[in-house]
C-alpha cells in the first residue's frame, strides 16, 4: 500500500505491506473513531498507570489521558516524541534532527528529569541525569498497543521521577503481532525508515516476534537556512516472547538493542570576541 502524507510542511512518501497469518478484521471496525463512540464507552477505558492496577478512567483520581495505538497510526508521527504532540497539557519541543524535550507542567528542556518514562512498565531514564534521551527510545509505532499518560504528582506510586507526570508506552503482546510487516518511509528531511517485524508461536501458548528499524534523519537549518550539524542515524532491533503459564499467570522475555550516532554542536567559550566558538562534533 502507497500513501503520500504531507505532514510538517514535508513530503513523506510511505510504504507498507503486511502479510498478516490469520483472520483479517473488516475494515468498517478497524476505523471506527473515538469520536463516535458513546461517553459510557470512553470512560470505560482501561488503565494500570494510575495505580499499577487495571481500573476504568472514570475510576482513576488523576488526569489521564490514552493515546491508542490507532491514534498514532492516522496522525503520521513517525516518532514516539512526535506522537505525544498529541496529549493535551504536555510540552512536546523538537531540539534538532532527531533530539527532543519531553516534560509537563511547564518543566522542560533537553535534561528535564520530572518525567518518569516507562516501556510496558519498566524506567527508561538515562543513569547520567535521570531523564530520558528520547532519540534512544526509537520503539517501532505499530508495535504500540496504547501510551498512558498521568499529568500531575505521581512520586508516591512510582518514585522521585514521576513528579510532574508518568508516561507508560505499553506494546502489543506477541500474540497480537503474528505474521510479517514491512513498512518504508523515504523524505527530504527525515531521510528514511526501514521498519521489518516477524511474528509467530513454538506452541500452543508460546508467541514471540522480532523486528529491527532504521531511520537517517537529514541536518536542520538554522534561522538563516543553512544546514547545522545535527544530522544523524539509528539502529535498532529486538524481540519479544509471552508464555501462558496457566491460571491467569503470564510470562514475558522483551529484549532490545540499538546504535545511534548523530552530530552536535557546542558552544565553546573564547577570551575574544565574540566570545564563544561553535564546535562540531559526533556523538554515538
Amino acid at each position: 500500500m502507497g500513501r503520500i502524507l504531507p505532514r510538517g510542511g514535508l513530503l513523506v512518501l510511505c510504504v507498507s505491506a503486511a502479510l498478516e497469518a490469520g483472520h483479517v478484521p473488516a475494515a468498517g471496525a478497524a476505523e471506527q473513531e473515538l469520536f463516535n463512540l458513546p461517553l459510557e464507552d470512553l470512560l470505560n477505558v482501561q488503565v494500570i498507570s494510575v495505580s499499577r492496577k487495571s481500573q476504568r478512567v472514570a475510576d482513576s483520581a488523576a488526569a489521564v489521558y490514552v493515546l491508542s495505538g490507532e491514534d498514532i497510526q492516522r496522525s503520521g508521527a513517525t516518532s514516539v516524541p512526535e506522537a505525544l504532540r498529541m496529549v493535551p497539557g504536555l510540552d512536546v519541543a523538537r531540539l534538532g534532527s532527531d533530539r527532543w524535550a519531553v516534560s509537563a507542567r511547564g518543566f522542560n528542556g533537553r535534561f528535564a528529569n520530572k518525567l518518569l518514562v516507562l516501556v510496558d512498565g519498566r524506567s527508561v531514564y538515562s543513569k547520567l541525569f535521570s531523564g530520558v534521551f528520547w532519540e534512544a527510545e526509537d520503539l517501532m509505532l505499530e508495535d504500540i498497543d496504547r501510551i498512558e499518560v498521568i499529568r500531575g504528582p505521581g512520586a508516591a506510586l512510582w518514585g522521585a521521577n514521576a513528579v510532574n507526570g508518568v508516561v507508560n508506552i505499553i506494546t502489543k503482546k506477541a500474540q497480537a503481532t503474528q505474521g510479517s510487516l514491512l513498512a518504508v518511509s523515504v523524505g527530504n528531511e527525515e531521510r528514511g525508515s526501514v521498519v521489518a517485524r516477524y511474528g509467530a508461536r513454538s506452541d500452543a501458548d508460546t508467541y514471540y516476534r522480532v523486528w529491527a528499524k532504521a531511520t537517517r534523519n537529514d541536518a536542520s537549518v538554522d534561522n538563516a537556512g543553512q544546514p547545522t550539524f545535527d544530522d544523524g542515524r539509528s539502529v535498532r532491533a529486538g524481540f519479544r516472547l509471552d508464555k501462558e503459564m496457566g491460571g491467569g499467570a503470564r510470562f514475558s522475555l522483551i529484549g532490545n538493542a540499538y546504535d545511534t550516532e548523530s552530530g552536535d554542536t557546542l558552544l565553546e567559550p573564547s577570551l575574544a570576541a565574540p566570545y564563544v566558538n561553535p564546535v562540531n562534533f559526533r556523538q554515538k
